[in-house]
């Protein structure tokens, strides 16, 4: 295959893994074989909607050299082994796809695939030794899993999944039934826990946090977003209504005629005390809820909440009673990390940026349900232990404050 055609096929399948909902913003990356010797493969840390020919990088299959300043991802060495291992294997994607994650959650295989499944991925997929993301550690979980089975997917505990096919088409058809595979099998957990059959993921939630939550339950927040614009901010119902501007420095309305949202306080405190926060999301995602209503910490069962939300998902109630010292106490479990949950209310997501606080809430609202999913596999010890995830976290910060500082600059 020519080169060109390569880099052109690989960005084409960027876009439609982001329209599809299998991958988002940088996460996750996508190869195409051009020869025994060389593939292109998407940049590292780069938006698959903004991608050109240019930002494509080749990549030595043997060494895993490639020539250029734009560094490839840091899993090239992935791909580089499936093309090795697989001659009939020409293009490679790795997603975060949110089933997939979850179901590899439940440590083991997922076996005797028929019908359709069977025809596109193969009888079986197996699940992949956890490893850090771009270690050898990860890379021989993924050797390992392929040399062990003829599968077109593989599982990759505690990150995502691996589809591999002779062509674009032939990748993107496995990773959509990868991800129905994935879905129906946690359905059907659910069943054979509870006898019941499940419409939506919200039951599944619901189910656990039934059999986990202790005590009465709390009070509900009212859930509003919010930016910063300077000294002020712009407050507004996550419903939808009217925006209310607010003193960041008191937590009152500029406009006095106007009450005072409950959530204005706690949101002009987080601004107070984060001055790298500019955007505020409150999530009530029905796992990220269901988290709240059991009113515990969750733990990172997945790296990229690990690396984006924080090393834990702490928890606190809101005393409406007690305003100033609820918000105070939710604000310190936010210290170091992207998000706080709410007890029986959700979860606030923070940003740098609207867009940088929505990322945090996909994720978080992932983790959540990997959280559900953890329990119903009986796997809710089975987290990723802590200097792991606080390894990720720095290395995840560090870089990101490197690009946003070359952002900057560049503007």
């Amino acid at each position: 295959m020519e080169k060109e055609q390569a880099k052109s096929l690989v960005i084409q399948a960027g876009k439609m893994l982001c329209e599809n909902g299998l991958i988002q913003r940088t996460w996750g990356n996508v190869s195409c074989r051009i020869d025994e010797n060389y593939f292109a493969i998407t940049p590292s840390g780069r938006d698959y909607l903004s991608l050109t020919p240019e930002d494509i990088v080749v990549v030595n299959v043997h060494d895993l050299t490639y020539a250029g300043e734009i560094k490839p991802s840091s899993e090239k060495g992935i791909h580089a082994e499936c093309y090795k291992l697989r001659a009939e294997v020409d293009f490679v994607i790795h997603t975060h796809q949110t089933f997939a994650s979850l179901a590899g959650l439940s440590g083991r295989d997922i076996n005797d695939l028929t019908g359709k499944s069977e025809a596109v991925i193969g009888n079986n997929v197996p699940l992949a030794g956890y490893g850090l993301p771009g270690t050898g550690k990860l890379r021989q979980g993924v050797v390992a899993a392929l040399k062990r089975s003829s599968s077109k997917a593989v599982l990759m505990h505690h990150h995502g999944a691996l589809c591999l096919g002779g062509s674009l088409e032939d990748a993107f058809a496995v990773a959509n039934e990868l991800e129905e595979v994935c879905r129906k099998a946690l359905f059907a957990r659910y069943t054979e826990l509870t006898g019941k059959v499940a419409d939506d993921f919200a039951s599944l939630a619901e189910y656990v946090a039934e059999t986990r939550k202790k005590g009465e339950a709390a009070y509900v927040f009212p859930a509003y977003r919010s930016e910063r614009r300077f000294d002020i901010i712009e407050l507004t119902p996550a419903a939808g209504g009217n925006t209310v501007a607010v003193d960041i420095r008191t937590g009152l309305p500029l406009d006095q005629s106007v009450g005072a949202p409950e959530a204005a306080l706690l949101h002009s405190m987080i601004y107070r005390k984060r001055p790298d926060v500019n955007a505020v999301l409150h999530s009530t995602d029905a796992a990220a809820t269901a988290a709240s209503k059991i009113g515990r910490t969750v733990k990172p069962f997945l790296d990229d909440f690990a690396q984006i939300t924080g090393v834990s998902l702490k928890c606190a109630a809101f005393d409406p009673d007690r305003p100033k010292r609820s918000a105070q106490r939710i604000v310190k479990k936010l210290r170091g990390r992207n998000a706080v949950l709410i007890e029986n209310s959700g979860a606030l997501c923070v940003g740098s940026s609207e867009d940088d606080a929505q990322a945090v809430k996909l994720v978080t609202e992932k983790g959540c349900m990997a959280s559900t999913a953890a329990d119903l596999y009986g796997k809710e010890k089975d987290r990723i232990r802590f200097s792991e995830c606080l390894l990720m976290r720095v290395i995840y910060k560090t870089k990101y404050a490197k690009k946003a500082q070359t952002n900057k600059k560049g503007n």
